[in-house]
């Protein structure tokens, strides 16, 4: 199908990347293959996709890092990430570096198309871009334009807690509070004061600020 949604398939297993391939058109999908993270990248940076999926263990460069370097570059087609690494701490760090879905080898075929289905529904022109310190902050691709010029990408946590911020622009957060709505998972409350630091090293020290004695709010306008 000539009009059919542009995927990116990067997966180095010959065998499974041509049954995927298969099966991808016959969904009406139009493929573009990769075998490796070099060339996978290559094809991110220079066409134009509506969902990418990505195994993860490929040769030259690894998927999630590949993945990494699309976002900081400005590619923000959803990822799919499949791969044979499929315990929590594993899809945690998929999400964290960009992807917005992760699926565990072996995978269920119907659910896989159902999960590429869903990432192409998410909406991204009706997205609501909130105004941040040195930037504009768009929640639904987890990026902020600088007013550089550069793009910085969020992890999904770093994400959450820059949103929390942002839509509440003159709130003063608590630490405790913070580590309850962004980090349910966590009981050191030392997470918040290290997202925090994440936060700032991508946006500048400005961005959050530091209330002594209470907690963070969103910086003041520049």
């Amino acid at each position: 199908m000539e009009d059919g949604p542009r995927i990116l398939l990067v997966e180095d297993d010959v065998r499974l990347a041509q049954m995927l391939q298969g099966l991808l058109e016959s969904e009406g999908y139009r493929v573009v293959a990769a075998r490796d993270g070099q060339r996978a990248l290559h094809e991110g940076l220079t066409g134009s996709f509506d969902v990418l999926l990505l195994d993860r263990g490929l040769p030259i460069i690894d998927g999630l890092d590949v993945l990494t370097k699309l976002r900081q570059k400005g590619v923000l087609a959803p990822a799919l990430i499949l791969s044979a690494l499929g315990n929590p701490a594993d899809r945690v760090e998929g999400l964290d570096r960009g992807a917005e879905d992760y699926l565990s080898k072996p995978f269920d075929i119907d659910e896989l198309l159902a999960r590429l289905r869903a990432l192409q529904r998410r909406p991204s022109s009706l997205a609501q871009v909130l105004r941040v310190p040195g930037g504009s902050f768009d929640p639904s691709s987890r990026t902020v334009v600088l007013d550089s010029g550069s793009t910085a990408v969020l992890s999904e946590r770093e994400n959450t807690l820059l949103e929390q911020f942002a839509r509440r622009p003159s709130q003063v957060f608590q630490r405790a509070a913070i580590l309850h709505s962004v980090f349910p998972d966590a009981d050191d409350i030392g997470v918040v004061d290290t997202y925090v630091h994440y936060v700032r090293k991508k946006l500048g020290h400005d961005v959050v600020l530091t209330v002594r004695g209470v907690g963070y709010r969103l910086g003041a306008p520049r």
